[in-house]
Order: C-alpha cells, then sequence, then structure tokens
C-alpha cells in the first residue's frame, strides 16, 4: 500500500472521528459555538503546514479578492450546515447526503468553467444521486431541517472546490488557508454572541479534541496528496460511510435499515467507479504523452510531451 494512501485512511477517519464528536453535543451548544471553538483549536496543527516561502502577513495581498471572499464564505456555509447537520440527524444520513457534492461541482465545471463531461460520469453521478434517494427517501417519511443543512453544506463546498480550482494557481497558499479560517472565527465568534453558553470543562476539552482531530486530518490530507496520486487518494473518503455506520451505531444507536444500507453502497460505488474511471484516464493519457515524448524526432508542440500529473 503507498504510504499516500494510509495517509489518507488516517486522515479521512480522523475527521469522521471529529465529526463523531461534534455529534455528540446535540443542541446543548449552538453550532456557531461549536464552530468558533473548533475553528480555534485546529488552528494549532494546521499552523505547521504553512508553504515554504510564504509568510503568513501576505495573506491579504489577493489577486482575485472577490473569489476568495466569496470561498472563504462559501467554507463558513458549508461547515456551519454540516454542523447543524450532524447534531439533527442520523450521521450516515449526513454523509450520504454531504456526498452529492461531487455532483454540484460536476455542474457547476459545465456551467461556470465550461469543462466536457462524458456519459460515464453523469451516469454515474445519477446513480449516486439514486443511492442518496433510497437513504434519504423524500416523499416517504418526513424531512427535518438538518437534512436540508446537508444537503446545503454540499451545495456551498462545491461553490468552495469550483472557486478554489479558478484562484488556486494565482493565489499564494497561506491566503487559502488562513482567510477561511478568520472567516470561521470571526462570524461564529459574533453569531454565538446571543446565546453563548460557557463551555464546561469536558465541553472544552471534546472541542478541543474535535478541533485538533480537524486540524491533524488537515495535514494528513496534504501529506497523502503529496506521496500518492489523486486517482489513488479520492476513493479513501468513501471510508467515512464505513466510520459513519459504526460510530452511529456504536455511540448514537443508529441503524439504517436495509433499504439504507443497499443505498449507501450505491452511493460508495458510483463515486469508486467515477474516481477510478478518471484516475485510469489519467495513466493512459500519461503513457501516451511518456511515448510521444520517446518517439523519433523532435515534437511540434511542448503539449506532445506534458501528460497530467498523476
Amino acid at each position: 500500500m503507498p504510504v499516500g494512501v494510509l495517509y489518507a485512511v488516517i486522515a479521512y477517519s480522523v475527521y469522521s472521528c471529529g465529526d463523531a464528536i461534534i455529534k455528540g453535543f446535540g443542541q446543548s451548544l449552538s453550532v456557531f459555538e461549536i464552530g468558533f471553538f473548533i475553528a480555534v483549536c485546529s488552528l494549532i496543527p494546521a499552523a505547521f503546514v504553512k508553504p515554504k516561502g510564504e509568510r503568513w502577513r501576505d495573506s491579504f495581498k489577493l489577486k482575485h479578492p472577490r473569489l476568495v471572499h466569496l470561498r472563504s464564505f462559501s467554507g463558513v456555509a458549508s461547515s456551519t450546515l454540516v454542523t447543524y447537520a450532524f447534531t439533527t440527524i442520523a450521521f450516515a444520513e449526513t454523509y450520504s447526503l454531504v456526498f452529492m457534492m461531487p455532483l454540484f461541482i460536476t455542474v457547476m465545471s459545465v456551467l461556470i468553467l465550461k469543462e466536457r463531461v462524458d456519459a460515464i460520469r453523469w451516469s454515474m453521478l445519477a446513480l449516486g444521486f439514486v443511492g442518496v434517494m433510497l437513504v434519504v427517501r423524500p416523499g416517504f417519511r418526513e424531512l427535518e431541517p438538518g437534512h436540508l443543512a446537508a444537503l446545503g453544506c454540499a451545495l456551498f463546498g462545491a461553490i468552495s472546490t469550483t472557486v478554489l480550482r479558478v484562484v488556486a494557481p494565482t493565489e499564494k497558499r497561506v491566503s487559502l488557508i488562513a482567510l477561511p479560517a478568520i472567516y470561521l472565527i470571526v462570524v461564529n465568534f459574533v453569531l454565538m454572541l446571543p446565546t453563548f453558553v460557557v463551555p464546561t470543562w469536558q465541553q472544552f476539552g471534546l472541542l478541543a479534541a474535535s478541533g485538533s482531530l480537524v486540524g491533524m486530518g488537515h495535514i494528513l490530507l496534504i501529506a497523502a496528496t503529496r506521496n500518492a496520486a489523486a486517482s489513488q487518494v479520492a476513493p479513501i473518503q468513501y471510508v467515512q460511510i464505513v466510520w459513519a455506520i459504526g460510530l452511529g451505531a456504536f455511540f448514537f444507536f443508529e441503524y439504517p435499515d436495509l433499504l439504507a444500507y443497499i443505498g449507501l453502497a450505491v452511493v460508495v460505488v458510483s463515486g469508486l467507479v467515477n474516481v477510478l474511471v478518471d484516475g485510469g484516464r489519467a495513466r493512459i493519457a500519461g503513457r501516451f504523452a511518456e511515448y510521444r515524448a520517446h518517439r523519433p524526432g523532435p515534437p511540434s508542440n511542448i503539449t506532445e510531451v506534458q501528460g497530467p500529473e498523476i
């Protein structure tokens, strides 16, 4: 097993444990108070990943300020909504709805980035949507606000990812790390004040643990992407479904029925096929580029010898 894949397994497992701690708070603290303390505590391990050659004081030197601030705002919305979802609906249902994010990202990539998406990917995204419907079953039972919050998290997360794809090549990485964190801290701090409750020492310890796990997960995921191809790292995210089922049953006595298990399996399979097809194409393109690079005679264009990063 490549070390990057191992890092990814640990990263997504750590994220799931942090999410389980959030769910354990229920309605005892407001989502804004939970978000504030977790954002602050997540900066502790995240402070060790500052890119070399960049300075934190340059975080506000932006080339696309509107887009960077839009990404930061969408990150706050996504984080707040998923926190509410975790504290109000079943763990596995939250994850199944959050995993609608690839569908939203694909739609945005077509409408905004003008990318082309083939029939296989659309088919797998549609299959994933069917899986989510099997888990949630709207029309057959009453949907709660938490379900809409999880769906909103997927939408705002897709906006954040789409914007990141636009600004990442030109913006400093410290800006992309620091500004979303500042937004999370400031917005949650302001919104938590009207209903602020002083956490108990036990609650504060759990908040610190959850925030530290989020920060550690971020570091591990960066290490994973540096030591393994994206096509190897991306499928590991679906380990969170397994964690959701296990943690939900063990700590919160949540037991999905047969249809929900089938739906979760469909979500995982559709996501894996989507990623593996992309990974296969990337490998083929890379090998074809390598073959063309070794043909006799000089290349007529630099693109002939540049394959995708894998």
